[in-house]
């Protein structure tokens, strides 16, 4: 059984943010287990890579502070007035222009940026996430699944 570590001593924080790059994507994924408590999304390398840097400098140094959790709540009710429907609506749309999605395929890591009216791969614009995955594997491929915006059952 995992344990789940719930503190980090602030001095080993920097051994273990550059540990990360060096490790196996198994060993990355038995953090994210130790260090979330659940299992891993078929997440990219770097994106488990960034969520477990941040979650070592949470868990050594403390999260938000409470006044910042309150603030971005405020921001998420004057955006949706507080409707969850709205909020769930809003949450299938597409990331906000400027995202960077980042996914690794056989090998390759490939950078698609979203854009207001579509998104961007090497340079060339896309109408679609599952155009820019047909691009990148030469298979037909639902674009929020492949970037892992939302799993195989289609939740995102």
């Amino acid at each position: 059984m995992t344990t789940f570590i719930t503190s980090i001593p602030k001095d080993t924080v920097l051994a273990r943010l550059a540990a990360l790059h060096a490790m196996p994507i198994a060993q990355l994924k038995q953090q994210w287990r130790e260090l979330f408590g659940k299992e891993p999304a078929p997440f990219s390398r770097t994106y488990i890579q960034s969520r477990l840097s941040y979650r070592i400098q949470e868990l050594a140094y403390g999260g938000l502070k409470p006044e910042t959790v309150a603030k971005l709540e405020a921001i998420g009710e004057q955006l949706d007035g507080g409707n969850a429907i709205i909020r769930r609506i809003r949450h299938q749309d597409k990331p906000i222009a400027g995202t960077r999605l980042i996914r690794e395929w056989k090998g390759v890591e490939h950078t698609v940026t979203v854009l207001a009216n579509g998104y961007e791969w090497e340079g060339r614009p896309y109408q679609s996430l599952s155009a820019v995955a047909r691009a990148i594997t030469g298979t037909r491929w639902n674009g929020f699944t492949f970037f892992g915006l939302k799993n195989q059952r289609g939740v995102a």
